[in-house]
C-alpha cells in the first residue's frame, strides 16, 4: 500500500521541478551551432521560435561573442540546445520553409520590412523602396535599409535578396562579397543586372504580354531579347502601355 505521505511529497517534488523547469525557460533561450549556405552559424531560439542568426565568421568563430550580442540586444542569457528545432537546418540550407520565428520586441514597422522581406523569392532580388511600399511606409525607404542591416535572422529572412535602386548589389551584414556570393548560388545573373544597370535599365516589359517587371522576376528571364524592352523608370512604361506584373509588383513610381 503506498504511503500517502510519500506520495504528497513525490507529488511535490515533481510540481516544483516543473516550476522550476518553466521559470528557466522564461529565463534562457537556447542556442546551436549549424552549417547553412553561408557557412558555419551560431542560432538563438525560444520556445516561440528563432530569434537572432549570425554567421559564425561575423564573431570571430567565437560562440561567446555571439552569447554576448544575443544578450546585449536582447537582455536574455543563452544555453546551449541539445538539438536545433524543427526545420531549422533545411532552411539554413536553403532546401526548406524557415522555421517559425520569435521577433518580439521588434517594432511594427520592423516586423512588416522583414515579413516583405522574407516574399522575395529564391534567385529573385528587390530594391529597398520595393520592400518599404510592401512594409506599407513607401516613403520610408532608408528606414527599411536600416532594419535590415540589423535584420536578427539573416538567411531566414533573406535580406541579401534585397539590392539598391541603381542595381549596384548594396551592402549586406555579413559583406558585400557574401551578398553576391548567395545571390548567384540562387542563380541571379548579377552580370547581366550590372549590365542593365550601366544602360540606364532597371525594369524589362514584353512587347508580347505587356507586361513589365524586375529584371530579375522569374516572368522577365523568360522574355527573349527580340521581345524584351527596357525602361529606366516604372512611370515610362506604363505611359508606354506596359502594365505591372502581378507577380514581382514593381508598383507604379516616377
Amino acid at each position: 500500500m503506498t504511503d500517502p505521505i510519500e506520495s504528497s511529497m513525490v507529488s511535490s517534488l515533481m510540481g516544483l521541478a516543473a516550476q522550476l523547469g518553466g521559470l528557466a525557460e522564461r529565463v534562457f533561450a537556447s542556442w546551436t551551432a549549424a552549417p547553412s549556405r553561408a557557412g558555419a552559424v551560431f542560432v538563438a531560439f525560444t520556445d516561440v521560435g528563432v530569434g537572432f542568426v549570425r554567421t559564425a565568421e561575423s564573431v570571430g568563430d567565437d560562440p561567446a561573442r555571439f552569447l554576448d550580442a544575443y544578450r546585449a540586444r536582447f537582455g536574455r542569457p543563452l544555453r546551449e540546445a541539445g538539438k536545433p528545432p524543427r526545420g531549422l537546418l533545411p532552411a539554413l540550407r536553403g532546401t526548406g520553409r524557415p522555421p517559425e520565428l520569435d521577433l518580439r520586441g521588434l517594432t511594427a514597422f520592423e516586423q512588416a520590412v522583414l515579413a516583405a522581406t522574407a516574399r522575395v523569392p529564391a534567385g529573385q532580388t528587390r530594391p529597398y523602396g520595393w520592400v518599404a511600399r510592401e512594409a506599407g511606409n513607401p516613403g520610408a525607404v532608408r528606414a527599411a535599409a536600416s532594419v535590415l542591416a540589423r535584420n536578427p535572422v539573416p538567411l531566414l529572412v533573406p535580406c541579401h535578396r534585397v539590392v539598391r535602386a541603381d542595381g549596384q548589389v548594396g551592402e549586406y551584414l555579413f559583406g558585400g562579397e557574401r551578398k553576391k556570393q548567395l545571390l548567384r548560388a540562387e542563380s541571379v545573373n548579377l552580370d547581366e543586372v550590372a549590365a542593365f544597370a550601366r544602360a540606364g535599365v532597371h525594369f524589362i516589359g514584353s512587347d508580347t504580354t505587356g507586361v513589365v517587371c524586375f529584371p530579375t522576376c522569374h516572368n522577365a528571364r523568360r522574355i527573349t531579347p527580340a521581345h524584351r524592352h527596357g525602361f529606366r523608370t516604372l512611370a515610362t512604361a506604363v505611359r508606354d502601355g506596359y502594365r505591372p506584373c502581378k507577380r514581382c509588383r514593381p508598383g507604379v513610381a516616377a
